[in-house]
């Protein structure tokens, strides 16, 4: 997919120029955005893929500037979102039923998060789902309990963040150690003995998941979501739409606003989303004996 012609953000100092050049482009209207999917997915239509980019844009500035406070430039979170909402246009299945920003959400939080986390440190932060939640909320919840961001926590405080995160009191503290040390040189001496000469990378230790585990757990989770959109399918319409709206979504709408949309009652949307959540369960459940 072309980016020539996409607008340019080479340094922070012309953010300014970019987000206004980025609202130019307007955001399109559900029936137009099925047409351009449909286009480029059977077409490979070029232009029909820029306009599904260059409208989605501003999504991605939004979600980027959420992680301006990791002291990256805010130019190269953005260009790093840009390229996960452009593999979101490539792999975007407009039959399924849902918008494309809500596809292309994920998308681009997990190449800005991926960034950071990288960006951050030249050794892995963590490869759990847990410690990278960690990563990215602990500043704020020690905020919350008035703990100066750089500054060591202390056994009552560890405590309090270990039950938030529900993560052992040594992870907590191991990594906001890693937070507030940011990196240095692998090359930096570790000891200042001639005859015992070492580096800061020599005290390094890999505790990352074998190439072998990367790909089982990237199978695994590949397997996970194919069950899901099978499942999915499978639902009715109404059923579906509730079940993303409500389940897969960072910011869950309300029953009230879901009803309003139908014309049924709270309670009406409550019992259609526990009837899909039990569908999907069980066919994957199904799904998954059955391989």
């Amino acid at each position: 997919m072309a980016t020539s012609t996409l607008p340019s953000l080479y340094n922070d100092s012309g953010l300014s120029r970019y987000l206004n050049e980025i609202k130019a482009f307007p955001i399109l209207p559900a029936e137009e955005e099925f047409m351009l999917a449909e286009r480029y997915l059977k077409h490979d239509d070029s232009e029909a893929a820029h306009k599904l980019v260059t409208s989605h844009l501003r999504l991605v500035a939004k979600i980027a500037m959420q992680y301006r406070g990791y002291g990256l430039p805010v130019a190269d979170l953005i260009s790093e979102g840009n390229i996960g909402l452009m593999k979101a246009v490539k792999k975007f299945e407009p039959e399924r039923g849902f918008r494309l920003s809500t596809y292309a959400m994920w998308w681009i939080k997990a190449s800005v998060t991926e960034y950071v986390l990288k960006s951050w440190s030249m050794v892995k932060m963590g490869t759990m789902a847990a410690q990278k939640k960690l990563f990215f909320s602990l500043r704020k919840a020690k905020r919350r309990l008035e703990i100066i961001d750089s500054s060591d926590i202390n056994p009552e405080q560890a405590k309090l963040l270990s039950e938030q995160f529900n993560l052992p009191e040594k992870d907590i503290l191991h990594m906001n150690g890693r937070m507030t040390i940011r990196d240095q040189s692998l090359n930096a001496p570790v000891s200042q003995s001639e005859e015992d000469s070492i580096e800061f990378q020599d005290t390094l230790v890999d505790n990352t998941p074998s190439p072998e585990a990367i790909v089982a757990h990237r199978e695994e989770a590949g397997i996970r979501s194919d069950y899901l959109k099978a499942a999915l399918d499978e639902l009715p319409e109404r059923e579906r739409d509730i079940f993303i709206e409500r389940r897969l979504k960072d910011d869950p709408i309300t029953l009230e606003q879901i009803g309003k949309g139908y014309g049924i009652s709270r309670e009406r949307v409550r019992q259609l989303e526990n009837r899909a959540f039990e569908k999907v369960q069980k066919a994957i459940r199904e799904a998954a004996e059955v391989a």
